[in-house]
């Protein structure tokens, strides 16, 4: 990731590592399990903490 704080490019590998699990998560359980439902949960998280970032940068 080119041009990018060392930072930036974990939370975005952090993301779809997330994104990832929480999609494996859901295609073996109901979207309601509690696995799936934490997964959920942590990405929310990461993409909130993302937003903020890239925000923050631009403002």
């Amino acid at each position: 990731m080119i041009g990018m704080s060392p930072q930036m490019a974990k939370l975005i590998t952090d993301i779809e590592k997330c994104r990832n699990e929480m999609v494996r998560l859901a295609s073996h359980a109901s979207l309601a399990d509690q696995s799936v439902l934490e997964a959920s949960t942590r990405l929310d998280s990461l993409l909130n903490k993302y937003y903020f970032l890239t925000t923050k940068k631009n403002a």
